[in-house]
């Protein structure tokens, strides 16, 4: 069983996430994890992107989740979504690469351009 001390930890950090979750967003990360997608290892990198959007504390970055999008041997799929500008499709990610895609594509707005897939 939790302590009360622990559930408040719990409650806030969960209140922290639902205010990126409803806060103007400049950019979306969206995830894809359909079946391959987790096989692929998508949960560490959706994982990986919650913790370093938080880490660097952008406010304007949120990040989320769809199913499959049909690029199984691509998994894990990630789109990087921004008002105005082409969405890019990352493929083959992992917790490593998504730190990258972190720092140069979120933060210094150059797409890593080795892992995509696609711009539309």
């Amino acid at each position: 069983m939790k302590t009360l001390a622990d559930l408040k930890a719990i409650r806030e950090k969960a209140q922290q996430e639902m205010k990126l979750r409803n806060s103007n967003v400049r950019i979306k990360v969206v995830v894809g994890m359909g079946t391959s997608g987790i096989a692929a290892g998508a949960k560490d990198v959706m994982k990986t992107f919650i913790d370093e959007v938080s880490t660097r504390a952008l406010t304007d970055v949120v990040v989320s989740q769809t199913g499959e999008k049909g690029l199984s041997s691509m998994e894990p799929v990630v789109d990087v979504i921004e008002e105005g500008k082409p969405r890019y499709c990352y493929g083959n990610i992992n917790s490593e690469i998504a730190k990258r895609i972190v720092v140069e594509h979120l933060v210094n707005g150059n797409p890593v351009k080795e892992f995509l897939i696609s711009t539309e």
